[in-house]
């Protein structure tokens, strides 16, 4: 079974980001080429500064939405951790 993973990528005016994926790395280089979310186009990714892993794309996507779901400070919080 495939791990997948939900992370957060800080872009160079600190706005946060949430997607998932099977390959951290692989990810935020299509997002810095920008062949990833149209998100980054006017703002570029910086760094992932947040993932944790999950079984199944359904985990994913449903951890997903409830990270969209916080506020700004509370996924800074969660950043932290």
């Amino acid at each position: 079974m495939e791990k997948w993973y939900i992370y957060i990528i800080e872009t160079l005016s600190n706005r946060l980001y949430t997607g998932i994926t099977k390959d951290l790395d692989a990810r935020l280089e299509k997002h810095k080429s920008g062949k990833g979310a149209k998100f980054f186009r006017t703002d570029p990714p910086i760094k992932i500064v947040y993932s944790e892993s999950v079984d199944s794309r359904s985990e994913a996507l449903k951890r997903e939405y409830a990270i969209k779901q916080l506020t700004r400070i509370q996924k800074l919080k969660l950043i932290k951790c």
